[in-house]
């Protein structure tokens, strides 16, 4: 049986933290900081080895999140009687080899150092045989922005090499700004993602993408490239095996791309400048790349975690409000030196440490909310938010019955703050419902301070949103009760330069949950309120979100 897999003291720590009385009035008191970093050191302990999609860490992982669910006294969230939805996955891990010719000669690039290859079709290799490279700007056709990068130019079969991010477009009244009327100034929009630039080469046909890693538009280190692509990918199972996707999906380094262009007689910086405006015309390099992927294929039963609280009312508790959390992670890489597990302690046992303390609160409720409140620990969001991906396209409930997904990816880890960032804001009436409630408590709602990375689309809220279903996803606030005015921005930056998806996410000495809590207790009665209410909460006029739940509500799907 898995559960005698779990290590004694996990179990222990389980349970005294489950077991320990709440304190304070109401049910939301019963989520502590105590029993959150309890939770937390089991799921990032070295014994759950990272908790990869398809491991021992998955096995040990699914066991621990159903043992304490049952624990709660909840009800099995899987219609069929069980507590999870399979998810089928298939793992590709890559060996890529890349020749790029420019300017008669042949550039060396070494993976991973100077270049990451890979392909999602589901094939034991695949190969793209040499084909000239366009430098395309962004890969972008926006046309509500009156934006298209490509300007009709035919490019089936080619090498396309893209930028990340969004245009940086300046604002014509004041140039040290960006146009916010154009994709939305510094806020990325979802044409910044990279897996927007990937679709752009399945949909054009191209024999291949290689986006230009830039550390601050794409929000994050080369490291972390590495780590995500260059190792095993695992994409949903398709009967297709994603034959429709560009044959082989690749970033290259900055100075390997600046290499690139020098070699074929081009500026980059130049062209980089003139691809943030509207005139941009792709450009035809006279180089060509030829790529050989070979790949190691299994088949993967991954799994959703889920867990429901039956509402009360007889007729309303066939509708749901859902809290999300990924419970995956990177998992152990064998080739490193030294530490090999990557555990994931912010990244996500903290969300899923929370997941399970709301569960908690929930059950103190006496009755129950009216509508149903469902738990769903998903699987291989490090991976392309694809446990979220297959239940909004395969719904365990009907999502014209789902009022709105409350998630949570990382919970504050530093203390108290008189703020809470919101990740969207203004996009939908759940925004208004979170500030009626935190105003009381002397707490302001914040804007994301860095919406130039675009997070709102690199977490699992987005897979609902796309299909209509408002969403919340918040962060850590930055104003820290009793710290300097720059702590919250520091302790940022350094999590994200040392230990985001980096081996080093574990507990730290100084982690304090107390802030945690206070924001986990507001999302907690954030839920309760929709439960109960008699409003639905709706995307904002103007949200590209809007016309897909008009739509799934007409259909009642």
């Amino acid at each position: 049986m898995l559960r005698r897999e779990l290590p004694a003291l996990a179990l222990a720590l389980a349970a005294c933290a489950g077991s320990e009385k709440a304190g304070g009035d109401g049910a939301a008191s019963a989520i502590n900081a105590d029993s959150l970093m309890a939770t937390v050191r089991v799921l990032s302990s070295d014994e759950f080895e990272g908790r990869a999609p398809g491991t021992a860490g998955e096995e040990k992982t699914v066991a621990y999140l159903t043992e304490r669910f049952k624990a709660l006294g909840l009800l099995p969230g899987n219609p069929d009687g069980s507590w999870v939805q399979k998810v089928g996955m298939v793992g590709i891990t890559p060996t890529s080899e890349t020749t790029i010719k420019a300017g008669g000669k042949t550039i060396s690039l070494k993976f991973p150092d100077d270049i990451v290859v890979a392909t999602m079709r589901h094939l034991e290799q695949v190969e793209a045989p040499a084909s000239d490279i366009v430098f395309v700007g962004y890969g972008i056709e926006a046309p509500e922005y009156g934006w298209d990068d490509f300007k009709g130019m035919d490019v089936r079969g080619k090498t396309l090499i893209m930028l990340v991010n969004d245009p940086p477009v300046p604002d014509p009244r004041d140039s040290t700004k960006l146009d916010s009327t154009v994709f939305r100034g510094a806020a990325m929009t979802y044409y910044g993602r990279w897996t927007y630039k990937f679709e752009q080469g399945s949909a054009k046909g191209a024999a291949a993408v290689l986006i230009v890693h830039e550390t601050g538009p794409a929000g994050y280190p080369w490291e972390v490239v590495v780590g995500g692509r260059g190792r095993e990918n695992i994409d949903i199972a398709r009967a297709d095996k994603n034959a429709g996707r560009v044959p082989i999906e690749g970033w290259i380094q900055l100075e390997r791309a600046r290499e690139l262009f020098r070699a074929s007689g081009k500026d980059f910086d130049a062209l980089h400048r003139l691809a943030a405006s509207k005139d941009f015309k792709p450009v035809a390099l006279g180089a060509t790349a030829s790529f050989r992927v070979k790949t190691s294929l299994r088949n993967i039963e991954s799994r959703n975690v889920v867990a429901k609280l039956e509402g009360s009312d007889p007729t309303l508790k066939d509708e749901y409000v859902i809290y999300t959390a990924h419970w995956d992670h990177l998992g152990r890489d064998t080739t490193r030196q030294g530490d090999q597990i990557f555990n994931g302690a912010l990244d996500n046992a903290s969300g899923t440490a929370g997941l399970l303390e709301l569960a908690r609160a929930y059950k103190q409720l006496k009755p129950a909310p009216k509508r149903s409140i469902l738990f769903l620990a998903v699987t291989a969001e490090e991976k392309g938010l694809l446990g979220a991906k297959y239940y909004a396209e395969n719904p365990l409930y009907p999502l014209a019955k789902t009022l709105a997904d409350i998630n949570m990816d990382g919970v504050n880890q530093w203390g108290k703050t008189s703020d809470i960032t919101v990740i969207g804001l203004g996009n939908s009436t759940l925004d208004d419902v979170l500030r009626e409630l935190a105003t009381p408590l002397n707490r302001t709602l914040r804007p994301d301070p860095e919406p130039e990375k675009g997070y709102f689309y690199r977490s699992d809220h987005f897979e609902f949103a796309k299909k209509g279903v408002p969403a919340l996803y918040t962060g850590d606030g930055i104003e820290y009760i009793g710290k300097p005015a720059d702590f919250g921005a520091k302790k940022r930056a350094e999590y994200l330069a040392n230990d985001y998806h980096a081996v080093t996410d574990e507990i730290k000495p100084d982690w304090d949950f107390s802030g945690g809590v206070d924001d986990l207790r507001l999302l907690f009665e954030v839920g309760r309120r929709v439960a109960d209410g008699t409003t639905w909460p709706e995307w904002k006029p103007g949200t590209e979100f809007r016309a897909a739940r008009e739509a799934s509500l007409k259909k009642g799907q």
